[in-house]
């Protein structure tokens, strides 16, 4: 019987994107590597848990949920988060930073210091520039304040992100050039929080991380995986927590946060039998899984 594995999660490293098992094992995903693997057909998908304990009761939890936890375990998760703004007394400084995602598609953030550009690689940020940095609660609301001047959000959806992806200026030039418009109008605004340092102007491109020069537009996106169901192809790109994957039908993305819960199993070939959306017309004891 083949061993199950599960998985924790796509991470970003220094040398590009890692799937993360339970268990602490970790596969790198370099370009051109086969991505292949069944979703046991002997169970549900079961709740992850929160801020590394098990879920109590072992809740299934939909198939298309990206975040893979029940109700419970999800307001847990949120309990202690940054990023749910339930957190005010973190010693550490954060960053405020503009990330671009494509053309007209611009937000503001904040992100730990120490975590450098890790968010941004997570977010699937095709470039990004740092504002500032200092405190949190003075980033905090040197964040608020740019999202109402320049009408910029703080959340982008993903669906949205990969909308665009397809349609990126080609040089790294006009790809910075709403970011640096939009820094300029930020450092001129007054108000700005004394204990907020100001970062001079660097924007930094992912495209080349991401794998995105040249990559061929996908045709479609898998919407959940399902018991039974299989995945197969060549990995060409990833962005975020999305695999970009050449299957025999076109390039299929694979937002990884479906992984998470499910029991899968190996597989071999570029078989893709789970549910896909298509795109709108647009822009013995196995060392890993793969």
């Amino acid at each position: 019987m083949a061993q199950a594995w599960k998985c924790s999660g796509l991470r970003w490293s220094a040398d590009g994107p890692v799937l993360v098992w339970d268990g602490g094992r970790r596969s790198a995903l370099t370009w051109g590597k086969r991505v292949t693997f069944g979703v046991s057909g002997g169970g549900a998908r079961i709740c992850v848990g929160a801020r590394g304990h098990a879920c109590p009761v072992g809740a299934a939890v939909p198939g298309r949920s990206t975040g893979a936890r029940c109700e419970e375990c999800a307001r847990l998760d949120r309990a202690h988060s940054v990023a749910a703004d339930t957190i005010a007394d973190d010693p550490r400084p954060y960053h405020v930073y503009l990330a671009w995602f494509g053309p007209g598609m611009v937000k503001v953030g904040i992100t730990a210091e120490e975590r450098g550009s890790a968010r941004l690689l997570e977010q699937g940020a095709v470039c990004f520039s740092w504002l500032g940095v200092g405190p949190l609660m003075a980033a905090r609301r040197t964040e608020e304040l740019l999202r109402a001047a320049l009408r910029v959000p703080d959340r982008i959806p993903y669906a949205e992100k990969r909308a665009v992806r397809a349609a990126l200026p080609e040089t790294a030039a006009d790809r910075a050039r709403e970011v640096a418009e939009l820094y300029e109008r930020a450092v001129a605004l007054p108000a700005w929080p004394e204990s907020l340092v100001r970062e001079p102007l660097r924007v930094v491109d992912h495209v080349g991380v991401f794998g995105l020069a040249d990559v061929p537009v996908a045709i479609g996106g898998v919407s959940e995986l399902v018991a039974g169901g299989a995945v197969g192809g060549e990995l060409v790109a990833a962005a975020g927590p999305d695999l970009h994957l050449a299957t025999g039908g076109g390039v299929v993305v694979l937002d990884t946060r479906l992984m998470t819960g499910w029991a899968l199993v190996p597989a071999t070939g570029d078989e893709l039998t789970v549910p896909v959306r298509q795109f709108k017309e647009a822009a013995g004891v196995q060392d890993g899984l793969f």
